[in-house]
């Protein structure tokens, strides 16, 4: 039997962007809800602030961030950072949280040994889903962390 060789990229892995976003995001949630400007928060992550200005308005699109233009003007959260999860800041970056080259993992169709694989990465990706989802901004900024969570962060052996 014949089988044609597949690479498999579904490690967890977030984009230069994505981690832009969070950290702007969690600055924004830091925050007293004062207006922050772009370079601001540029500066306090060492981000360029042209590259954060594009991702800013991406949060925006997708209602995590609202802008007030003007000398007084910035950004802000535009629900209360316990309504905000980090899923939602990387979905609204990279759109899906867990796919392999671009398929979903219910769309992906594996033949002989592989068959297997297909339910292994849907359950990475459920996996993903319930610890993303159910950590906020604000769980983020004050580390306090969901039980399941904080026992994941707890074991040694996460670290390496």
């Amino acid at each position: 039997m014949t089988y044609r060789s597949v690479t498999i990229l579904a490690t967890v892995r977030l984009t230069g962007r994505t981690d832009f976003a969070l950290r702007a995001a969690l600055e924004l949630a830091s925050g007293d809800d004062h207006l922050v400007r772009t370079d601001d928060l540029a500066e306090r992550q060492g981000i360029s602030s042209a590259y954060l200005s594009a991702i800013l308005a991406d949060l925006r699109r997708a209602g995590i961030v609202r802008a007030r233009r003007g000398p007084e003007g910035g950004w802000s959260l535009a629900r209360p950072a316990e309504q905000i999860s980090l899923a939602d800041v990387i979905r609204a970056i990279d759109g899906a949280l867990t796919d392999v080259a671009g398929t979903r993992p219910e769309n992906l169709h594996y033949a002989g040994p592989a068959a297997g694989l297909q339910p292994v990465l849907v359950a990475l990706r459920a996996a993903e889903r319930q610890i993303l989802e159910s950590v906020s901004l604000a769980d983020v900024v004050t580390e306090h962390f969901p039980a399941r969570v904080r026992r994941l962060i707890d074991n040694p052996d996460a670290w390496h």
